[in-house]
């Protein structure tokens, strides 16, 4: 006898690795894919946003002419992908397994699966986590749960001069990331932050819940002062009260651990903002069919920059160890 779904939860819909051939089977293919996700309507100019337009005959330089501003341009232009001579159909399918692999794929995989260079696949995933970026979204109404967490390796696994530069205890030498969970929408959002105290911890709230809106976090004095504000006290055991509890946000923390102990080898305190970038995208897509998936991670590759020489920049942070 058939399973009847839950109301209100329809089945989500994945594609194999056949039908991603199917999908993708040429250049020509995944060029027109990215055309229609990036240009839904109309052909639009990636230098001035026109959309007088015009095809270009040989395609050379590029396939298509801006009469507004006088530039050639493709689909590339204005995204991410511009500085890239990857072809479109590794880009698609790259994109499909980065959404498709929970716990994230690393650049060693990627590199082998799109006969590549390891160099150019870590490129490639940085520019893809960098479209996962939220910032500067509306507050979310609430009720919300917030806690932070801290990523780095554990003292007895570093090395003799790393460890004696750390100072302090328990999260000394680690990187602190606040994140926190909308219950309503089941939304995700996460920020690496200079520390935890209570003016740090308690800014990010408030930029992220409206005024008024129900707040949930753990006993951790930082959140003291939140307007309309419940916490449960984890310091005695206690995890649950009735609707006040952080498990929401926690169960995001416990998958962002998994990848950063069985994908990665190390985070790199300058790099850790995308790789939370990319986990909050994750969770808040996790519904969706994953051709919706891949058409939200190329939506936010527009009007985003990320060089090769930015990325490997020395900003004199130590890498994150597996903790």
């Amino acid at each position: 006898m058939a399973t009847k779904k839950a109301p209100g939860k329809a089945h989500r819909k994945g594609i194999s690795l056949l039908e991603l051939n199917q999908i993708f089977p040429t250049e020509q293919a995944a060029t027109e894919w990215f055309e229609k996700v990036l240009w839904p309507t109309e052909r639009c100019c990636g230098h001035c946003g026109s959309v007088k337009t015009s095809e270009v005959p040989n395609q050379k330089p590029m396939p298509y002419w801006c009469k507004d501003c006088r530039s050639y341009f493709s689909v590339r232009t204005g995204t991410t992908l511009e500085n890239s001579r990857l072809p479109l159909r590794k880009w698609a399918i790259a994109v499909y397994l980065y959404v498709t692999h929970l716990k994230s794929v690393s650049s060693m995989k990627l590199h082998r699966d799109l006969k590549i260079t390891q160099k150019s696949a870590w490129f490639m995933l940085h520019r893809l986590r960098q479209a996962g970026d939220s910032s500067g979204l509306e507050p979310f109404c609430g009720p919300s749960e917030a806690d932070e967490s801290y990523f780095g390796g554990r003292r007895r696994n570093m090395r003799n001069s790393r460890r004696k530069q750390l100072e302090g205890r328990g999260a000394s030498g680690k990187t602190a990331v606040v994140a926190i969970k909308d219950r309503p929408t089941n939304q995700v959002r996460a920020q690496v932050v200079q520390d935890t105290s209570g003016t740090t911890l308690r800014k990010f709230v408030t930029d992220n819940v409206q005024p008024g809106g129900e707040v949930f976090t753990d006993d951790a004095l930082a959140y003291n002062g939140l307007e309309n504000h419940r916490s449960v006290r984890h310091s005695v055991g206690e995890y649950v009260r009735g609707q006040v509890h952080t498990n929401g946000v926690e169960s995001f923390w416990s998958m962002l651990k998994r990848a950063h102990k069985g994908t990665f080898h190390r985070l790199s305190p300058k790099h850790l903002q995308r790789y939370i970038n990319e986990f909050a995208a994750k969770h808040n897509a996790r519904n969706l069919d994953t051709m919706e998936q891949m058409q939200i991670v190329v939506a936010g590759l527009v009007g985003r920059n990320l060089l090769y020489e930015e990325l490997i920049a020395d900003n004199g942070l130590p890498s994150l160890s597996r903790s």
